[in-house]
């Protein structure tokens, strides 16, 4: 268990902690970030040198995730849970079921209970500015996780004191690292050599500022690369494998081989993207690609038999300690800032073995 733990804190440590979702300069995202630093010794050294979960031992933590069966929130809570339990924290996580009104009251519910501090994945960001006023009214410290507020209620945190923070990954550089992994493709992502490359965006739920980004900022760095884009279509998916298949399946139908990429916001949609590539007998690699957001396993094992182009890894890991880590300071009484990042990592044939490896 311990090799463990310290094999997740290196993990955890390989990209440079951000504070300020803002404060990441664009020209940033352009390192090569396709390489898994090889320091173990120095991470861990590192690591070591962490809160370690003073502040946690005896305490009572609520957790509240937006719905259990997201796969990458899946990783995210067991990987949490686990933490905060290695560090002697009582923890309850409640399944918001994707409706906003059923976590409210899971949160009411929580502060009725008096629990020391709350860990939330909100279901709308849009509620965070009550939620907060909730906490805060209760003096119970709270951590927002993966759906982040908007700025200015960050900004509201530091200017009025409040106990509260939010810890995440810079959606836009997700997004930047998926455009970028296309264009360094050897045909830069056109295919047909018609001088543009035709995509397919799979959104995800379009409140989500990962959303946003992720659709947002995969296209910019295309255009920045040089490369001329057509949007062929762009639809919602929520999310969803199921919806994901769908809507590639009817690009696929509609626009044939106008279709270049695919992106997808997220891994379980791109999954769902790749049955539909299959069943249209297109083969990725060759006359098409396909790209997702998490590094789930099954992407990256798709990425390693060539079924995928690539994909983000968005670090469950570095962001549930992260949290767990900071909740640890404000249990303490230490003041912490509105936001801090973790970086996300570029997931290629490359050094998708690695990846894995790190996971397992």
């Amino acid at each position: 268990m311990k090799k463990l733990l310290v094999l997740a804190l290196s993990v955890a440590m390989i990209g440079t902690m951000l504070v300020g979702c803002g404060s990441k300069k664009e020209s940033d995202t352009k390192k090569d970030d396709t390489k898994v630093s090889t320091q173990v010794e120095e991470t861990a050294d590192q690591a070591a040198k962490a809160t370690n979960g003073e502040g946690l031992k005896g305490k009572n933590i609520g957790v509240c995730i937006y719905k259990f069966d997201d796969n990458f929130m899946t990783l995210y809570r067991n990987e949490l849970q686990k933490y905060l339990e290695e560090q002697g924290a009582k923890v309850t996580l409640m399944d918001g079921k994707n409706d906003q009104a059923e976590q409210s009251g899971q949160i009411t519910n929580y502060i009725t209970q008096g629990v020391d501090l709350l860990i939330i994945n909100l279901v709308q960001a849009s509620a965070a500015e009550t939620v907060t006023n909730q906490c805060a009214d209760a003096k119970i410290p709270v951590v927002f996780i993966n759906r982040e507020p908007d700025v200015k209620e960050e900004e509201r945190w530091a200017s009025e004191g409040i106990n509260a923070t939010y810890v995440g990954a810079d959606a836009r550089q997700s997004g930047t690292f998926q455009g970028e992994i296309v264009n360094d493709l050897k045909d830069g992502g056109d295919i047909n050599g018609d001088g543009k490359v035709g995509y397919v965006m799979v959104q995800g739920d379009m409140e989500n500022v990962d959303a946003q980004y992720r659709t947002e900022f995969s296209v910019k760095a295309l255009e920045d690369g040089g490369t001329k884009v057509e949007k062929v279509d762009e639809q919602r998916g929520d999310w969803d494998q199921a919806k994901g298949q769908e809507i590639v399946a009817n690009a696929l139908t509609a626009n044939g081989d106008k279709v270049e990429v695919v992106f997808c916001n997220n891994d379980a949609m791109a999954l769902g993207a790749l049955q539909a590539i299959e069943s249209a007998g297109r083969v990725v690699g060759k006359d098409i690609y396909l790209l997702g957001v998490d590094a789930l396993t099954e992407a990256i094992q798709n990425i390693q038999q060539d079924k995928m182009t690539g994909t983000v890894f968005n670090d469950h890991i570095g962001q549930s300690h992260k949290a767990a880590d900071i909740a640890a300071q404000m249990l303490n009484g230490e003041k912490v800032e509105s936001t801090y990042m973790v970086d996300y990592i570029k997931v290629t044939k490359d050094n998708a073995d690695d990846i894995m490896k790190m996971l397992q």
